[in-house]
């Protein structure tokens, strides 16, 4: 499977593909537009910017991109200030789950104050994959908070034909 299938109308049960664009869509314009407005409408009311309350419940999702060749598909995620042992990599049939927990934890001590501050958040992301990807030849390596999974692709001949015999009845 090629990244042509990758559209919306053949997602099916298999989740939503992930990857990130270097250009800008309307879409993306759109709704940070409606970012902004809710922003606006709330700070009427004395709150904070609703996107800000978003971040402030774990709102964290990692930025993903996916690249796919002949030979193999090459994801990466960034995941900075977490560790290899806060993230989990599954790959099951044709769907790529990533998830993680991010803890933060900074304390200070003055002589008239101690301040401690916390942060937890989890995440999850999952990505449809072509089917041809091989599991057993997957590998992650995880360096200065960026996660690259290679999934290698099952190699088949597709030049090779068969001459299929015709049996009569």
């Amino acid at each position: 499977m090629t990244m042509k299938y990758m559209a919306p109308w053949r997602w099916g049960n298999r989740g939503v593909p992930i990857s990130r664009e270097t250009q800008v869509s309307p879409i993306d314009i759109f709704q940070k537009e409606m970012n902004r407005l809710f922003d606006d409408f709330f700070k009427g009311f004395g709150m904070k910017p609703f996107t800000e309350e978003m971040e402030s419940l774990g709102g964290f999702s990692p930025q993903v991109d996916m690249t796919e060749d002949e030979k193999s598909v090459q994801v990466t995620a960034e995941l900075p200030g977490m560790d290899e042992k806060d993230i989990e990599i599954n790959l099951s049939r044709d769907t790529l789950t990533i998830k993680g927990e991010k803890k933060t934890e900074s304390e200070k001590k003055d002589k008239e104050a101690y301040y401690m501050e916390r942060s937890f958040g989890s995440f999850s992301r999952v990505l449809s994959m072509p089917s041809d990807v091989d599991p057993d030849k997957a590998e992650a390596v995880f360096n200065k908070g960026v996660l690259n999974i290679t999934l290698p692709k099952v190699v088949s001949d597709k030049k090779a034909q068969k001459k299929i015999r015709i049996k009569s009845s």
